[in-house]
């Protein structure tokens, strides 16, 4: 195999996954030196959606990866607090994961860290300033969580595992999904904890969904209330989980963090 085809035969290996019948005429492509001509434009649709999708639910932050409990245990008191929140992270996710993926060939491999937090932190002081600007009373109500995305090991995490390894196109869509994926569960958390704790749930003064049985429960609203929604419903989708692949015939996936070694007494994978 001469050098010229297999660096041909390199770059075609990836598109192999297409499906086994169009594999030979790739093949035939490859080897005549117009793999060009049948670039499967639909993989690339089809990867860049895979990844958008995947942070939403097969890996969201919050929900699977159990990342970024900071904010999401301090600032979703209210529906109003956690979309802010979320709309300012996903903003920082999506232009740092461009930058540093434009920028990964050029950035030392010993600074990266602190080139990816430079990064991260022009994005957040854009945010920052604009909120100040435009949403005065929400950038008051976050408060210090705002400046302190810039540490937010989801964005730092994105950077260093995907950002700095993928292209731009991935990248932009791998920070939408996490991002999506982030505001969605703050969504959840914050709306359940400010209608059971304030007993209605208000979206800047125009929209109020009113409890029907007008009692607030205040401890939703406390600390401790962040700890009790996020462990409950952390619980209920880990349930959830485990009746899916109870049906599908597979035992019941664990979460990492219990380590489990599968001793002989367990039962909780059965």
């Amino acid at each position: 195999m001469d050098a010229g085809y297999k660096e041909t035969f390199v770059a075609f290996v990836p598109l192999c996954e297409i499906g086994v019948e169009s594999r030979p005429a790739l093949h035939l492509a490859a080897r005549c030196g117009i793999l060009a001509a049948f670039q499967p434009k639909r993989l690339c649709i089809m990867s860049v959606f895979s990844e958008l999708t995947r942070g939403i639910i097969k890996e969201n932050p919050i929900f699977r990866l159990v990342l970024g409990m900071c904010p999401t245990l301090a600032v979703t008191t209210s529906l109003q607090n956690a979309l802010g929140m979320g709309a300012a992270a996903t903003f920082v996710l999506l232009c740092s994961n461009v930058v540093i993926s434009s920028l990964r060939k050029v950035i030392p491999a010993a600074v990266r860290i602190p080139c990816y937090i430079v990064v991260i932190a022009a994005f957040v002081q854009i945010v920052d300033l604009l909120m100040q600007a435009y949403t005065p009373a929400l950038a008051e109500s976050l408060g210090i969580f705002i400046p302190l995305i810039v540490v937010n090991c989801i964005i730092l995490g994105r950077a260093e595992a995907y950002a700095s390894k993928n292209g731009v196109a991935a990248s932009a869509a791998d920070g939408i999904g996490m991002g999506i994926g982030f505001t969605l569960a703050l969504a959840i958390i914050g709306s359940a904890r400010e209608f059971f704790g304030n007993g209605s749930i208000t979206l800047w003064g125009d929209l109020a969904l009113t409890n029907i049985h007008g009692n607030a429960m205040v401890l939703a609203i406390l600390p401790a209330g962040g700890f009790i929604t996020l462990g409950l419903i952390l619980a209920l989708m880990n349930h959830l989980q485990a009746v899916s692949a109870r049906r599908a015939g597979a035992p019941a996936p664990l979460p990492l963090e219990l380590d489990c070694r599968h001793c002989a007494l367990c039962k909780m994978g059965e």
